[in-house]
């Protein structure tokens, strides 16, 4: 019998690949002006848990998260041209961070 170490992906959160926990960070006027608050503003999906958005964010981005706050988005209908549509829905996470710490969301711009 061998002993294996097992590789533990660092982008694993509870068994859950952290891409499929976060969407995309949310960028609006006024998720920018939370900025500064220590407040983000992410896209998550739908079947995440606040649990899981925590670590998530803690192990991207090596930050202390204080609070998770998540809201769902409600599907909208929407007309293009004279064919009716929906605007598909979306869940979305603010989450507080602790006083110091701060996520680099435009590097590079």
């Amino acid at each position: 019998m061998t002993n294996e170490v097992k590789k533990v992906n660092t982008s694993e959160v509870d068994g859950v690949l952290t891409e499929s926990v976060l969407v995309e960070p949310w960028i609006t006027e006024a998720s920018t002006a939370a900025m500064e608050l220590n407040k983000y503003v992410f896209k998550v999906s739908p079947r995440s848990v606040k649990g899981q958005i925590k670590r998530a964010i803690e192990n991207l981005y090596n930050v202390e998260v204080i609070s998770v706050n998540t809201t769902k988005i409600p599907r909208k209908k929407r007309y293009y041209g004279k064919t009716p549509g929906w605007k598909s829905g979306y869940k979305k996470a603010v989450v507080t961070l602790k006083a110091g710490d701060k996520i680099e969301l435009f590097q590079g711009v």
